[in-house]
């Protein structure tokens, strides 16, 4: 199902919205994490963080469509694939990674 409304997004989105306030965009420091709370591995990425007491911001892209649309037009800027998308995707101060490797790996490139 999110992977036709992935679709449905990619081809019909018009608007470029932010769901960052001013605060955020000009703090580089926050991470920007984009999952859904379905996701077990985007619950322990928000925990992994909270842990290691990092700024972030979580998007849960299944309730907040302009969180989508923006994780999805960063994704293609940056040339990773959404067909076949691994969540959570990150964006630390404008790597945009995703959960393609070992978690534990990833998790790791936050606190890099």
């Amino acid at each position: 199902m999110i992977r036709i409304f992935l679709l449905f997004v990619i081809l019909f989105s018009t608007q470029i919205g932010s769901p960052q306030d001013k605060d955020v965009k000009n703090n580089q420091s926050t991470i920007l994490i984009y999952g859904s709370d379905t996701c077990h591995y985007c619950i322990d990425t928000k925990k992994f963080a909270e842990q290691h007491q990092l700024k972030f911001i979580y998007f849960d892209i299944d309730k907040d469509e302009k969180a989508l649309k923006e994780m999805l037009i960063k994704l293609r800027q940056n040339n990773i694939s959404t067909s076949n998308l691994n969540l959570p995707v990150v964006d630390k101060n404008g790597l945009v990674f995703t959960n393609e490797i070992d978690f534990s790996s990833f998790l790791k490139k936050l606190i890099e």
